[in-house]
């Protein structure tokens, strides 16, 4: 077989293993089956900014997760960096997207910050934030799979965990994406 026989036959394959990778049931990471038992991949999506990837992101439900009451569900966001981020930075744009949802006073602001950054490292490519909603108690956060803290208040949890999965979302594509695409309940 030629060297150009042989290059036109892996790029005619390469469509067909691209789609096998991606066919391939995801691995439930260790924090979130300890988190929440029994959980399966509900959807994936990518958030890119002016094209370049920002993240990958996850959301691990239980059997029987309905889309349109996620803010009563257990539930787990995994967001997979692709570059390098400030962990303050992150904080600041998680706030902004959280007062989308409505009016939050100064004091509570600031304190969902604090917490926020506290919480949030600087990442790098391949490091992983995975926030667990605890409905109607808290938020924990693990880096990488270790617990890094949690937010116990209701109101937090649910205005964070909206920032993806509320229908006000900011990047509505990667919401549909999380939900499992048209038919969001299962």
């Amino acid at each position: 077989m030629t060297t150009r026989r042989a290059c036109l036959i892996g790029l005619a394959l390469a469509p067909l293993a691209a789609r096998a990778r991606r066919a391939t049931p995801a691995t439930v990471p260790a924090e979130v089956a300890a988190e929440l038992p029994g959980a399966r991949l509900q959807g994936s999506g990518r958030l890119t900014f002016f094209g370049l990837q920002v993240y990958d992101a996850r959301l691990w439900v239980r059997e029987g997760f309905d889309a349109a009451r996620f803010e009563q569900q257990p539930l787990a966001l995994e967001l997979e960096y692709a570059r390098t981020l400030y962990g303050r930075l992150i904080a600041e744009r998680s706030l902004e997207e959280m007062k989308r949802l409505g009016d939050v006073d100064d004091a509570l602001q600031q304190r969902w910050l604090d917490e926020m950054k506290r919480m949030f490292p600087d990442v790098t490519k391949g490091d992983r934030i995975t926030g667990v909603h605890q409905p109607l108690e808290a938020a924990r956060f693990f880096v990488n799979g270790r617990l890094r803290g949690e937010v116990r208040d209701a109101e937090f949890a649910r205005r964070f965990f909206a920032i993806w999965l509320g229908p006000q979302t900011s990047e509505p594509a990667l919401r549909l994406a999380l939900l499992g695409g048209p038919g969001t309940r299962s």
